[in-house]
């Protein structure tokens, strides 16, 4: 599918048309155990939803806290869905891109709760965390023609969405950045301050919102060093947790910063400000 007919796919969104899509769950076997003491061999899961117009096109989504998402089957789709992607899905669904939600290797998989126990830095940024990824790609090639993977990383995901963007080079299409974690302070994610953007050989887009009031994701750091990759998303409503719902993930914005994503996957474009 060539780019004009993907623009032309976007410019109809306005125009309701009908979309629909299938859940699948993929899994891979990773060839590794569980654990020293653990013959249970590791599993990498993701849930892809497809639209029923197939195009060429995925969106890999890496989760904020804790980061793993816990898949076990198709239902687990919308709790790991981000906040402000979920009631925009048919919008993703009309311009023909999958949106696949990516899981933690089962042997990355920590307590529950918010703060992670595991699948922290070490792994994020290693080989292993892309060797991983790969195998799904590999998986969404083979059985469903996909070629071009974009990564979407929010909040604590941009762990991930950030060093699968260096270590995967031009085997993506691009990476998008949500509310990045640049200011990581005490908490678990300690690679997130002054990350080497310019060894992401694949285009990059920022998004972050100018009030974003979680203590971990400042705004002000972002535009230094998005410089003109940056989406700026403006007003919408302060409500709930600031590092969770609140400005951070867009509240009263959703739509607006789902068609500027959209917009870059398909065009290339950049909506500099996002304010309705």
């Amino acid at each position: 599918m060539t780019r004009v007919t993907l623009l032309l796919l976007f410019l109809g969104l306005q125009a309701g048309a009908s979309w629909a899509a299938t859940d699948v769950l993929i899994e891979t076997d990773r060839g590794r155990t569980e654990g020293m003491f653990s013959s249970k061999p590791v599993r990498q899961r993701a849930i892809v939803m497809k639209p029923d117009v197939a195009g060429d096109t995925a969106l890999l989504i890496f989760r904020g806290a804790p980061g793993y998402a816990n898949i076990q089957t198709v239902a687990d789709k919308m709790r790991n869905v981000p906040n402000f992607i979920r009631p925009s899905l048919p919008l993703f669904m009309r311009a023909r891109i999958a949106v696949v939600i990516m899981d933690c290797p089962t042997d990355q998989q920590g307590a529950p709760g918010f703060y992670p126990t595991s699948c922290l830095d070490n792994y994020r940024s290693s080989a292993e965390h892309a060797d991983d990824v790969r195998s799904v790609m590999a998986k969404l090639r083979q059985d469903h023609g996909i070629t071009r993977f974009f990564l979407l990383g929010h909040s604590a995901g941009t762990m991930s969405s950030r060093w699968l963007g260096k270590n995967l080079g031009p085997e993506i299409a691009g990476s998008i950045h949500s509310a990045t974690m640049n200011n990581p302070g005490q908490r678990v994610w300690y690679s997130g301050r002054n990350f080497p953007y310019q060894d992401i050989v694949a285009p990059v887009l920022h998004v972050h919102h100018e009030s974003d009031a979680c203590e971990q994701t400042h705004y002000g750091i972002a535009r230094g060093y998005a410089k003109d990759r940056l989406v700026t998303v403006r007003g919408g409503r302060p409500e709930g947790d600031p590092c969770s719902t609140h400005f951070h993930s867009y509240v009263g914005r959703e739509e607006g910063v789902s068609k500027a994503i959209i917009e870059w996957i398909v065009t290339g474009k950049i909506v500099p400000l996002v304010d309705e």
